[in-house]
């Protein structure tokens, strides 16, 4: 069973949000650590992955 791209769009945008909660409150509490520079890295990962789902539902639907 194939997971569509708009599906996989949600889980990496719900992902990237998580990181940047967990890269805010790391940083409320020691500053700007390795482990706040990795989380907001992640962040921007899975934000990009999920614009370029996005991008791929748009193309496939417009396609169709």
């Amino acid at each position: 069973m194939k997971i569509s791209p708009k599906a996989m769009f949600v889980i990496y945008f719900l992902l990237g949000i998580l990181f940047t909660y967990m890269a805010v409150q790391s940083t409320g509490e020691s500053g700007w650590s390795f482990i706040t520079i990795l989380l907001a890295l992640f962040a921007t990962l899975d934000f990009g992955v999920g614009i370029r789902m996005l991008v791929i539902h748009f193309k496939l639907k417009k396609k169709d």
